[in-house]
């Protein structure tokens, strides 16, 4: 039995989410049903987190064991030919057998993309949130820096979340500018809670726009209400960009 790593990218757009569902269409179903196809194998791919539907991937980390003889470097080559276009392996090899996509992560980094507009911008649509005019780069660009360091993050995870723990460390963070009225949120962290990213996202959108200030943030994250962040940025801005062992 070997255990294998691989690295998947996909755009989420036209599945609900990572995780298996009855009667639902899954980026986990997709690339079990490839390995079936494939390998001949019925698996369980774990991957090193879970997405919601419409949040997408450029790196990707999942594993499963497998008796197949086929070159651990060369399955992923396999898996893609029973794959959808939208759903792709960018590389697999052999790990330790007690490796664990999840539970050995050191790090990830999450980009949060959208543009400012009053119109929906279809060529964006499903790769950037657009949020509606004005929006104060600068402001917002500042703000980031309360988010940095270790924190309870109870007021920035859904309801939703199960974890025995809210406690998070945030190591980078950055607003950026790719061209006129489109901008990368970037954040980096030990790992994040359940709607976390996207509710950072929402604040400091909001604190853009004038609806929170931005001096209240180390109140708003100290009080742990989710009441006083910003609203659950939308999910097709999110793509989980990077994961480090």
């Amino acid at each position: 039995m070997k255990r294998i790593l691989i690295l998947i990218q996909f755009l989420g757009t036209n599945y609900c989410g990572w995780q298996v569902q009855p009667n639902q269409k899954t980026v986990q179903g997709e690339i079990e049903n490839a390995i079936f196809n494939a390998l001949g194998e019925k698996v369980t791919v774990q991957s090193s987190g879970r997405t919601d539907a419409g949040v997408h991937a450029l790196e990707m980390p999942a594993h499963f064991d497998t008796n197949t003889r086929m070159h651990p470097n060369n399955i992923y080559k396999a898996l893609n030919a029973y794959l959808p276009e939208d759903i792709k392996i960018l590389s697999s090899r052999e790990v330790a057998n007690d490796f664990h996509a999840r539970f050995d992560v050191k790090e990830k980094t999450y980009e949060y993309h959208f543009y400012v507009s009053n119109n929906v911008l279809p060529y964006y649509m499903n790769t950037e949130a657009q949020i509606p005019e004005p929006f104060d780069f600068e402001i917002s660009k500042n703000a980031t820096q309360y988010f940095l360091g270790t924190h309870d993050w109870k007021g920035f995870c859904s309801a939703k979340t199960e974890t025995a723990s809210t406690v998070r460390t945030i190591y980078k963070i950055s607003l950026k500018k790719k061209m006129k009225n489109h901008y990368v949120l970037s954040v980096t962290g030990d790992g994040f809670l359940y709607n976390m990213v996207r509710i950072i996202a929402g604040t400091l959108i909001e604190i853009g726009q004038g609806k929170i200030n931005a001096n209240d943030l180390p109140n708003i994250i100290d009080s742990k209400d989710r009441k006083r962040a910003g609203k659950t940025a939308q999910a097709v801005g999110l793509v989980l960009k990077k994961v480090k062992y």
